[in-house]
């Protein structure tokens, strides 16, 4: 589940506020162990998306760094490329 949580901070447009409400819910999930939550426990689950979600966006505007903002492009382009030669199947030898 957590791998669809991706680094949100630095980049130029900033991210949006449906990307951080996305992986604040990534990570209920992956914490609470529920992709769905029973009716009995919507509520509790709803809360804890909305206050990740508020501390996430906190956290995002407050960093500072002296590096310049990632190109969100450049960034898929790099992930593409990792998870290419990731799973690339060697090549076998004919026989």
């Amino acid at each position: 589940m957590c791998r669809n949580i991706k680094t949100l901070a630095n980049f130029e447009p900033p991210a949006t506020g449906d990307e951080i409400r996305a992986s604040a819910l990534q990570f209920v999930r992956k914490l609470s162990g529920m992709n769905r939550p029973s009716r009995a426990n919507q509520q509790a689950f709803d809360h804890a998306v909305d206050e990740v979600t508020a501390a996430a966006q906190r956290l995002i505007d407050s960093i500072s760094t002296s590096a310049p903002p990632r190109n969100r492009d450049d960034e898929l382009r790099k992930a593409r490329e990792r998870t290419r030669q990731r799973f690339a199947t060697p090549l076998q030898s004919p026989r």
